[in-house]
């Protein structure tokens, strides 16, 4: 075992080699080595050789000194048992008492008189002294004792353990939203909106011809309509319908407990929670503007709003939406923005192949946008499966009341004993189709 004698021997060494050499060199102060006697030169270069030997002897030396020492340490933290004259363990009663006796070690000398422990140090003792080189893995087998220290429980050697606390909270994954970037985002000071919708529309516009006659037109039969005159130029009138709708504000909400300890000692948290449940919210705000029932609170969504077109499957998804198009332009009188598939859905197009094999939309190396006919192809997990839906989205609307905000409190129910704070996400907001014939579900199987 390496002690401070042999270190001090050592250092010696190394400085003597280091003396002879600037001895040597101190004879030829005005000479470059090159140009030193051979002898000389050969003299320098050995005694420099040398005491760059003795500099990983002396690191090791050290690091060894200070493991003892650290086991030192270790052990008068521990307590050794006295002693008695012969060297052994003394006998000490463990109940107080002047019965039973056993022998008791401390837990270091336990260890260091272990088979498992000598075992381990056998490859690197020699000649009864142990020297274990700079970066060697040593490695025993398991040694039982009773009582041992462990790093994993907190009552015992993990109560010296301090965590290494990162600032990293994986939260669980989210559905990506769209629908807030397609339809039209607009507020409101009320907690009612109108809107007016048209119901019919008559186009009667014709040529007229130029009146030939002064005539007035005659009344018709009993109160029927005024019959116009032959020849009186009379133009033709159209017919327009309206009704008015209205859609409520709704209140969408969440709130979370948490103590007051939490919330103090991590600040991160508050700031955390707060994204969280907005995030909530954006969540049942896609879900209820696709799909809400329209019952008690619910939006009435995009898919069960009266008056919206539908397209039964025809074919393939490709010609089932296509046709879907065609309702739109034609009846509906709009120009779609966008498609609205189930990634499911979605996946079934990206792997569609011709006969030949070939991925009809690029496959695995195609870029940018997926389009279908033109349109962009946006994915939602709200959407129903094998269902999609292609519209005008600007022909939907929601108006904002009360954007997003957070407030916290311990006055529910029994927080404030309890030290615990409530906090809440709220939104106000109501949703509205204002062009019902804008929209076309089309079913894809």
């Amino acid at each position: 075992m390496m002690t401070k004698q042999k270190l001090a021997d050592l250092q010696a060494e190394g400085q003597k080699h280091i003396a002879d050499a600037r001895e040597i060199a101190e004879k030829h102060p005005d000479l470059d080595l090159s140009e030193w006697p051979e002898d000389q030169r050969d003299a320098y270069n050995e005694h420099m050789a040398k005491a760059g030997e003795v500099v990983p002897r002396l690191k090791v030396a050290r690091h060894d000194l200070e493991i003892i020492d650290q086991a030192r340490a270790l052990a008068d933290e521990i307590g050794i048992p006295p002693v008695d004259g012969d060297g052994d363990l003394k006998w000490m009663s463990m109940d107080g008492g002047g019965g039973g006796r056993t022998q008791r070690k401390s837990l270091g000398r336990t260890v260091v008189e272990s088979l498992e422990f000598k075992q381990m140090l056998a490859p690197y003792t020699h000649d009864g002294q142990i020297s274990i080189p700079k970066g060697t893995h040593v490695n025993s087998a398991p040694i039982q004792v009773k009582a041992l220290l462990t790093g994993l429980s907190r009552t015992s050697g993990g109560a010296f353990l301090t965590p290494d606390r990162t600032d990293i909270i994986e939260m669980l994954g989210r559905a990506p939203l769209v629908l807030d970037q397609l339809i039209s985002i607009r507020t409101t000071a009320s907690d009612v909106v109108e809107f007016v919708q048209e119901t019919s529309h008559t186009n009667a516009a014709a040529v007229v011809a130029e009146a030939t006659s002064s005539a007035s037109p005659t009344s018709g039969a009993g109160a029927g309509p005024l019959v116009p005159a032959p020849g009186g130029g009379y133009k033709p009138e159209g017919a327009w319908a309206f009704v008015v709708k209205q859609a409520n504000v709704k209140t969408l909400a969440e709130w979370v407990p948490i103590t007051k300890r939490a919330l103090a000692d991590v600040g991160q948290l508050e700031g955390l929670i707060n994204d969280e449940l907005q995030k909530d919210l954006a969540e049942i705000e896609e879900q209820q503007i696709l799909n809400g029932d329209g019952t008690g609170e619910n939006f009435t969504g995009i898919t069960v709003t009266s008056g919206i077109q539908t397209q039964a499957f025809a074919t393939d998804i490709f010609t089932s939406i296509r046709k879907g198009i065609t309702k739109l332009r034609t009846v509906g009188r709009v120009n779609p923005s966008a498609i609205v598939l189930n990634p499911a859905d979605s996946e079934t197009v990206d792997l569609t192949k011709d006969l030949q094999g070939r991925y009809y939309y690029g496959g695995p190396q195609a870029l940018g946008q997926k389009t279908l006919w033109g349109l962009p192809v946006v994915e939602s997990e709200f959407q129903a499966l094998h269902t999609a839906t292609v519209a005008d989205f600007s022909k939907a609307v929601c108006w904002d009341r009360e954007q997003t905000t957070v407030t916290m409190t311990d006055s529910h129910a029994d927080f404030f004993v309890r030290n615990l704070v409530a906090i809440l996400a709220e939104e106000r907001m109501a949703f509205g189709v204002v062009r019902p014939l804008a929209f076309c579900i089309v079913t894809l199987q």
